[in-house]
């Protein structure tokens, strides 16, 4: 069990999330070994193409492995392959867990991303601008990160 302090609770931007050491190897596997929907979304989120916004691939947290992640907005980007038809309730047990340290989620499927690119963008795009309109301070809570 991870316990997450009130100090790196009041420290949003670029919050840790605690995860097992072990994952690291697993985690640059998975960057060496990307598919090709988790590429052509990575040359379109790496050097802060958008908005400004430092993404970070395959990046581990508590037992899991995300796909994409904003540690600024808190933001784990995941792109289901064929696979994950099968692992629905494994997914949804996986994000919940994740979600109680205050990370969000935004989910496309392999399709998606490989055949609509610009939507998939355009849909980021839309959930990161709500989130600076509901709290413009820049913190994901509208806080200060004193």
């Amino acid at each position: 069990m991870f316990i997450l302090t009130h100090k790196l609770m009041a420290n949003y931007k670029n919050k840790i999330i605690p995860y097992r050491k072990d994952l690291r190897d697993k985690a640059r596997e998975l960057r060496n070994h990307s598919t090709l929907a988790e590429i052509l979304l990575w040359q379109q989120l790496n050097h802060r193409q958008l908005l400004g916004y430092q993404f970070h691939r395959q990046v581990p947290m508590l037992n899991y492995i995300v796909d994409f992640y904003c540690h600024e907005l808190l933001l784990a980007i995941e792109v289901d392959g064929n696979t994950h038809e099968y692992k629905v309730g494994y997914d949804k047990f996986r994000q919940r867990e994740i979600e109680a340290y205050g990370v969000s989620f935004l989910r496309f499927n392999d399709k998606e991303v490989k055949q609509n690119i610009k939507w998939v963008l355009n849909e980021i795009y839309y959930w990161i601008t709500e989130r600076q309109s509901k709290h413009p301070s820049g913190s994901p809570q509208g806080e200060s990160s004193q």
